[in-house]
């Protein structure tokens, strides 16, 4: 049986690894053994972020939502409750908009959300 050097599998393994280490500085985008423990850092910390990149991105509809809420005499707590019992059906994220780009209309939703509570 003729022997079998593995030469194709390994550099195609080795060739993914170090394509996704492109843009590394040093050592760490041309030697494959610190090529792999960076891109492997690399992995983890960008699945991290984007489980990150959801709380952060709540945080910030929840702080444009209470900026707006006050500039209407209304606090961030109440203003969600109001919502809750007005049956408002839009998400934070839909409100934050609203808040930001379209004042008045955000008005009309915060004026249902007082006349629930």
């Amino acid at each position: 049986m003729p022997r079998a050097k593995r030469g194709f599998k390994a550099r195609r393994r080795r060739n993914r690894i170090l394509k996704a280490a492109r843009g590394f500085r040093g050592g760490r985008r041309t030697m494959y053994r610190r090529a792999v423990e960076a891109v492997r850092h690399a992995w983890m910390h960008a699945y991290r972020g984007r489980k990150e990149k959801k709380r952060t991105m709540r945080r910030l509809w929840i702080v444009r939502l209470n900026a707006g809420a006050r500039a209407h005499g209304l606090s961030y707590s109440r203003f969600i409750e109001g919502c809750t019992k007005a049956k408002i059906g839009l998400d934070r994220k839909v409100m934050a908009d609203l808040a930001v780009v379209d004042p008045p209309a955000f008005g009309q939703v915060v004026a249902a959300a007082r006349a629930a509570l």
